[in-house]
């Protein structure tokens, strides 16, 4: 998988961030995006989103990945965040036990909010500060198995699992697109994304 044109892409995909504040969200998205982390923990108040265009197979695919940056400590969320998200990453810090007790709530509201067909990700991430570990990795899995989502650990600092984890998002993504475009002529660009004709450039048509 790797990068093209920016303004080369067959899909435009839509994935939100969400969990508590502080679990590394903003560098999981800087890491994706731009292959950067930033020691510098401020948070930024307001909804932002960088984009990275990927190929899966033969398609290039623009990942538009949203991030609460900062909201979500003051539950300031609105449901036009979550609109036309086709994938989440549900992250928690696995070294604080809290951020992962609070995550069948944000799995509540995020389904409160998405379409059922979302596809979701369990994140654990800061894996680098393993020797600080207040999650088991077999405990988030099972949670991740028994509520349907997918699961990884991953390092925002060392880069560890970072590209593994959107693409693996990415992919299942692709393959439940590509199934209803075989069952249906038509394709909703909301929950599905969008594919542009020859000439013609579509970026997400959402709007907060």
């Amino acid at each position: 998988m790797g990068n093209r044109n920016e303004e080369d892409y067959n899909f435009v995909f839509k994935v939100v961030l969400i969990g508590e504040s502080g679990v590394g969200k903003t560098n999981l998205l800087s890491r994706f995006t731009r292959n950067e982390f930033s020691h510098d923990s401020r948070t930024t108040i307001g909804v932002e989103f960088s984009t990275r265009t990927v190929m899966l197979g033969t398609a290039a695919v623009k990942a538009q990945i949203w991030d609460t940056a900062g909201l979500e400590r003051y539950r300031a969320i609105t449901s036009a965040y979550y609109r036309g998200a086709v994938g989440a990453l549900l992250v928690f810090d696995l070294t604080k036990h809290q951020t992962y007790a609070v995550v069948e709530r944000w799995l509540k509201e995020l389904y409160d909010h998405a379409e059922a067909t979302i596809v979701v990700m369990l994140v654990g991430n800061k894996s680098d500060l393993s020797q600080a570990r207040e999650v088991p990795t077999d405990e988030a899995r099972m949670f991740a198995e028994n509520n349907g989502l997918l699961f990884l650990e991953t390092s925002a600092l060392d880069s560890t699992n970072v590209e593994l984890a959107f693409e693996t998002v990415l992919k299942e993504i692709f393959a439940k697109v590509s199934k209803q475009r075989q069952n249906s002529t038509r394709t909703n660009a909301l929950t599905l994304g969008s594919e542009p004709g020859p000439g013609e450039k579509r970026a997400c048509c959402i709007s907060l």
